[in-house]
């Protein structure tokens, strides 16, 4: 059975001041059914937006961005709960900071705690540790931590939930008439380069995040899917039908077919 990794966005996850219920309902279910034909991995967005929704506090100050995601961790997870419990899933929560990346024995354990629980029919929901942590010990987005997991507990792909189709071949924002690439084999430093540019105030990256982690994930000869999270159709064709309709495949493979 192959492994996967799906990362979901703050974006997906929230609506202003609430959690997006029917989004996450949507997204459990797409899990629930993967479960049924891949060993499924969740990376999680959206512990500070969370708290957000508990209290209004001003997420640009340090601390109090800190306090937010202590907020929001468990209302975050309460709400996973509920829903995956509609489908007798059940759940683990593993918080990871770049230090568990740093060195064999820290990447052991991780290996052996994810390993172990998808042993045992648990979904590992997985997030940074930024409460406790200085920056220094922290990814800063979460696309790089999905990325990094993807590549150390022997995932075969990484599928990133974002609020965007996939990656144009410019600015949708300034040209009506971008187009989705359907695959991309190669990221150029010029890309990397680009300003980040989230949409969302909790978000933390934009694009140029998403294609650092596609290019950490083709440099280890990996894959990685992009689509959008707020309409799962895409997604869910890709993942369980095998049919690459819309969204982005970075893969290094030459066979333009292929899907997972």
């Amino acid at each position: 059975m192959k492994r996967i990794v799906i990362k979901v966005g703050s974006s997906v996850l929230t609506e202003t001041t609430d959690i997006a219920q029917e989004r996450m309902l949507n997204l459990v279910t797409l899990i629930a059914a993967a479960r049924k034909k891949y060993e499924v991995i969740l990376v999680t967005s959206g512990a500070v937006a969370a708290g957000y929704t508990a209290v209004q506090l001003n997420r640009s100050v340090p601390t109090s961005k800190k306090v937010l995601a202590s907020l929001g961790q468990p209302i975050l997870m309460s709400s996973y709960k509920n829903l995956f419990d509609i489908y007798n899933v059940t759940i683990s929560q593993i918080l990871l900071t770049e230090e568990d990346f740093d060195s064999r024995v820290h990447t052991k354990i991780v290996q052996d705690i994810i390993d172990r629980t998808l042993k045992n029919d648990i979904l590992p929901i997985v997030n940074e540790n930024d409460i406790s942590t200085t920056p220094e010990q922290l990814f800063g987005d979460n696309d790089q931590l999905s990325a990094h997991v993807t590549r150390h507990v022997g995932a075969d792909m990484l599928v990133i939930l974002s609020d965007i189709d996939g990656y144009y071949d410019s600015n949708p924002k300034d040209n009506p008439k971008a187009k989705i690439r359907k695959f991309v084999t190669e990221i150029t430093n010029d890309e990397l380069e680009q300003k980040c540019t989230p949409n969302s105030k909790f978000a933390t990256g934009g694009i140029v995040t998403k294609l650092m982690a596609a290019k950490y994930i083709m440099d280890n000869k990996l894959e990685m899917f992009l689509s959008n999270g707020h309409d799962l159709a895409s997604a869910k064709k890709f993942l369980i039908d095998g049919i690459h309709d819309k969204g982005t495949l970075f893969t290094t493979k030459v066979d333009k077919t292929k899907t997972i």
